[in-house]
């Protein structure tokens, strides 16, 4: 691959990575072009837009049989996301659809292994945490998708560990196992810190104070929440989840007053 897909992503921004990928086309080798056509599914896909995502996938299927192992593998990972995935409501998590997606996952996971393509499939292993519902499984799976995360020496599979274990935490903390838990929120802040966003970061420090409320810890999750809540206000992004937790948070200390500040604060920014 001389096209570094990676580069053209914007999660926050599919419409405009659908815009990059295309422009990309016009030089790409017909494997390049596979594996950009699998990404503008893709965009379509966070965009809830799943019948033209399967669309796009249904149109290059017939010349996987003779693409490389990356661009099946993505094939195979981007049909599973159609079916199951995190943008996908509770309703639509059929039986089929989801044993529709196991199985592109599992295929995925298969042809990225067997190719050495370690970040490829830790993808494949985490997306099956949405397949299975039970914290216990998506325990398991995440725990799969670590091991192999820590052995290997890929780069790019390294930079799984903030993920995998804010991932891992939220099913330690769904079957209210909190300190193993705070745990994994903990080494997730390690990882993002290493990545430097911001956003991330944020996210890791909220998780491990939402861990810290449920352990009865509230002096020690105040005190992560008014931080967060003035870098968001500093950033222009007031958070309503910042704001929720402290409601809960003062309402916890008896704070009527601060409480119902922090509720209205959530309301409005609903």
């Amino acid at each position: 691959m001389t096209i570094d897909i990676s580069t053209l992503w914007d999660f926050d921004q599919p419409e405009v990575s659908e815009a990059r990928f295309r422009a990309a086309l016009p030089n790409a080798s017909a494997d390049e072009a596979i594996l950009l056509q699998t990404q503008i599914a893709r965009t379509y896909g966070i965009r809830r837009n799943f019948l033209h995502a399967q669309q796009i996938l249904a149109d290059i299927e017939p010349q996987i049989q003779r693409a490389s192992v990356e661009a099946k593998a993505r094939y195979y990972l981007e049909l599973g996301r159609t079916y199951c995935s995190a943008t996908h409501s509770p309703e639509s998590q059929t039986t089929a659809s989801r044993e529709v997606a196991r199985s592109a996952y599992m295929h995925a996971f298969e042809l990225a292994h067997t190719g050495n393509l370690d970040s490829l499939a830790i993808d494949a292993l985490h997306m099956m945490t949405f397949v299975e519902s039970a914290p216990e499984e998506q325990v398991e799976w995440n725990r799969k998708a670590m091991a192999l995360m820590q052995s290997s020496s890929q780069q790019d599979a390294r930079q799984w560990a903030g993920a995998l274990h804010n991932n891992t935490g939220y099913a330690l903390h769904l079957l209210g196992r909190y300190e193993d838990a705070l745990l994994e929120f903990q080494l997730a802040l390690i990882a993002h810190e290493r990545s430097g966003n911001p956003q991330t970061i944020r996210i890791a420090r909220w998780m491990i104070a939402w861990t810290l409320r449920a352990l009865g810890r509230f002096a020690e999750a105040i005190e992560i929440q008014l931080q967060l809540e003035k870098e968001c206000d500093e950033a222009g992004q007031p958070d309503r989840y910042v704001f929720e937790e402290l409601e809960l948070l003062y309402q916890a200390f008896s704070d009527s007053e601060k409480a119902d500040f922090y509720a209205a604060r959530r309301k409005a920014s609903t």
